[in-house]
């Protein structure tokens, strides 16, 4: 596919109540949007690092510079036949996953929509439908913590994650597990502990959770391995996982039992993809992350959940948990309890809404000529 043009949107959306995490509390989500057009075809891609490089090295304004200063110049007027030589075309540059997974979801995107067939269906998906749970934020008191649980689970959900930070307790673990005695629960940690925890750890261990997720540092790998030693809770990692390779070394070594994947986190469905074919290879099972993004963004990660390796309800959410009005169309909802169906419609299925994009963008920015 000839691309002629790209397209940057970095936009602020508000959420509907504040995100707080073991990183702090976001009231708004900055995102990057990235439009190819190429053959034609308009392919969307989007990514949603944090607004301050707290989740790792990214932040959004630096993301959108990326895009437009270096990636974008890479390959106008190119051909690009594949993601694969997309990807080699962005390799000489280090890091970046977060702006380089906009393209490359923009890049699939369009490829689909030539094809005229759904991207889950064009990457080997086998189950259109897939199971999602519900995430709970840190919430200030054990009270709070219940209640939204019990609603999560009216709501049909089958599993909760539980956002788990320095001002929690593992009290607050122990009763909701007390009064859900049987449901699929686990608690995100986002790097916030380190090997200094391992007693706090020790006692989580105790309490039925399918996995604890990134306890420890967001680039490591070694303590990781020493904690699984000490716990027969799975651990699974998210933030650490930033490539095939340190998919490979952290199985290697023992440093997880689960990976979490987000699209965005390794540089794009390419790579996600790659990660998932080894994870299954090596008998890891794996579930896949969002970053509260739109439905564009959340788009490939949908794709990539109907994969066969996938083997617990994934962070992938209907529009209205986070947005009173998602940037996308269509908006993602449930298709059942618990369960979201990936369109049939050719492409990811999904698009922004452009005056959505207009009212909200803090910076944008057309590139149609490489530098030379």
């Amino acid at each position: 596919m000839l691309i002629t043009e790209v397209n940057l949107f970095h936009v602020r959306m508000p959420l509907l109540e504040p995100w707080v995490t073991a990183y702090g509390s976001q009231d708004s989500i900055e995102s990057l949007f990235v439009n190819l057009k190429c053959d034609g075809i308009d392919g969307w891609g989007e990514c949603a690092p944090s607004p301050l490089p707290l989740y790792n090295a990214e932040y959004t304004k630096g993301a959108f510079g990326v895009a437009h200063d270096i990636l974008s110049p890479q390959i106008i007027g190119k051909f690009v036949s594949s993601s694969d030589q997309l990807q080699t075309i962005f390799s000489e540059f280090k890091g970046h996953e977060f702006a380089r997974s906009a393209f490359d979801s923009a890049w699939w995107d369009a490829y689909a929509l030539k094809l005229g067939k759904p991207l889950w269906s064009l990457i080997g998906g086998i189950n259109q439908t897939v199971c999602v749970g519900a995430d709970i934020p840190v919430l200030s008191s054990t009270a709070a913590l219940l209640e939204r649980i019990g609603q999560a689970i009216d709501q049909g959900f089958s599993r909760v994650k539980l956002k788990f930070n320095q001002s929690c307790s593992v009290k607050m673990i122990e009763q909701a597990r007390n009064r859900f005695p049987d449901l699929a629960m686990h608690i995100d940690c986002n790097s916030g502990f380190t090997l200094n925890d391992v007693e706090m750890f020790r006692n989580l261990d105790q309490l039925d959770l399918k996995m604890i997720e990134q306890p420890l540092g967001y680039d490591d790998l070694i303590d990781h391995a020493e904690l699984q030693k000490e716990l027969r809770t799975p651990i699974c990692l998210d933030e650490s996982i930033t490539s095939v390779n340190r998919a490979a070394k952290a199985i290697k070594i023992g440093a997880c039992r689960w990976v979490n994947i987000k699209t965005s986190r390794v540089g794009g469905l390419t790579n996600a993809l790659a990660i998932h074919d080894l994870c299954m290879d090596k008998g890891v099972p794996i579930w896949v992350g969002g970053m509260l993004e739109s439905a564009v963004g959340q788009g490939p990660s949908l794709a990539l959940a109907t994969k066969g390796n996938v083997g617990y309800p994934c962070d992938i959410f209907p529009s209205n948990r986070f947005f009173e009005e998602d940037f996308s169309t269509p908006e993602i909802s449930l298709s059942g309890e618990g369960e979201i169906t990936a369109p049939s419609r050719p492409g990811s299925g999904f698009a922004p809404k452009m005056n959505f994009l207009k009212k909200y963008s803090v910076e944008s920015a057309k590139v149609t000529k490489s530098r030379e």
